[in-house]
């Protein structure tokens, strides 16, 4: 199994076994177009300090690392360096600064692998106007199913079965984006994530079980900026996400999954003579650097028709599972409002593939 998988698992095995203020907002942009190299030098060496020691396979609440959204995970998730919806805090939370509405609305589901789902929601608004800022909510939630529950004993099998339990993860995030100048954007989201491993036995007394709970919660924080860099259509961005102090159960301590991206992105019809209002084909590449596993680098291509549908596809390399996705998506206006469909399919080695699909409403 993937390593996510036998994280996951192993902990609820343990449980049971143990039964701004922004600084100048007017300066900031001026000072991006001298300081840029030494962001990205900054940003990098964040970085390092933020990983400094790798605990490979070593992580918990591995469903915050789940893709959400159809549109980026059609895209190999190599979307830091674009601007779009309310989806963008579960994916560099500066992107959301340009939203291009008042408001906007997503949500989706995730059939993931072994009967486990996973839904989300997210929300931007910019109540002010978007020279103030856009504030965002996102709800993340997945759904783990009933799982055997058993305990030692000292029968044939070694074990006696006592029932099943419903593991269960969620998050709960705020988040906040404002474009200092026409290039520069800046984002972040805090959020408390949360997980119910159940209860296990610890004694029995009297015939009766003794059981103790397994809940955990703890604050995270993302935060990314994106820079335009003024070459047609290119962008630049950067992002950390999942920063958080270690969380423990009864004896056994974890990291959440802690993830910094690099990413650029361009619309290659910039390049040429073609209607940009009917054609467009969206390059967008990531590096990332996770907590728990080698680097990957994540790749992908959309093409649109008319801004109204698109055809995804992208790839995640090096990776155990899932190397290839792909996608399409629909989106209209209707009477002034935004309506947009979005499915991506992702192709797995050993598990069943897996299917996703989401709703935006923008305003």
């Amino acid at each position: 199994k993937t390593r996510w998988i036998q994280t996951e698992m192993w902990f609820i095995a343990k449980a049971k076994q143990h039964s701004e203020s922004l600084l100048s907002f007017d300066n900031m942009g001026h000072a991006m177009k001298r300081n840029l190299p030494f962001l990205v030098f900054s940003a990098l060496l964040v970085g390092n300090l933020c990983f400094g020691q790798q605990k490979l396979a070593q992580t918990g609440m591995k469903f915050l690392n789940v893709g959400t959204d159809p549109r980026a995970v059609a895209l190999g998730e190599a979307v830091t360096s674009l601007e779009w919806s309310a989806t963008a805090l579960f994916y560099n939370p500066a992107t959301m600064a340009r939203i291009g509405e008042t408001g906007m609305l997503a949500a989706g589901s995730t059939r993931w692998i072994a009967d486990i789902k996973h839904y989300y929601a997210s929300l931007a608004l910019a109540p002010f106007g978007q020279d103030a800022g856009v504030f965002g909510i996102t709800v993340q939630s997945v759904d783990y199913g009933d799982i055997q529950e058993t305990i030692r004993a000292d029968n044939e099998q070694g074990y006696l079965d006592i029932g099943t339990f419903k593991p269960t993860g969620l998050s709960v995030g705020l988040g906040y984006a404002r474009a200092l100048s026409d290039k520069f954007s800046v984002g972040g989201q805090v959020k408390v994530v949360f997980q119910n491993l159940g209860s296990g036995v610890t004694d029995i007394v009297n015939g009766e079980y003794v059981r103790q709970g397994f809940k955990q919660d703890v604050p995270a924080f993302d935060f990314g900026i994106l820079y335009r860099t003024g070459y047609k259509s290119l962008n630049f961005g950067m992002t950390v996400r999942n920063f958080a102090t270690e969380v423990t159960y009864v004896e056994e301590s974890f990291q959440l999954p802690l993830t910094f991206k690099i990413g650029v992105s361009m619309n290659i019809f910039d390049l040429t003579s073609l209607d940009h209002e009917m054609h467009s084909l969206l390059f967008a590449f990531d590096a990332e650097h996770p907590r728990d596993f080698p680097e990957q680098i994540r790749a992908g291509l959309e093409y649109e028709f008319a801004q109204t549908l698109s055809l995804r596809a992208g790839v995640v390399s090096p990776n155990d599972e899932f190397n290839y996705s792909v996608g399409l998506g629909l989106h209209r206006n209707v009477a002034g409002v935004i309506l947009g469909v979005d499915y991506s399919f992702t192709l797995m080695d050993r598990f069943d593939d897996v299917h996703r699909f989401a709703l935006q409403i923008g305003l």
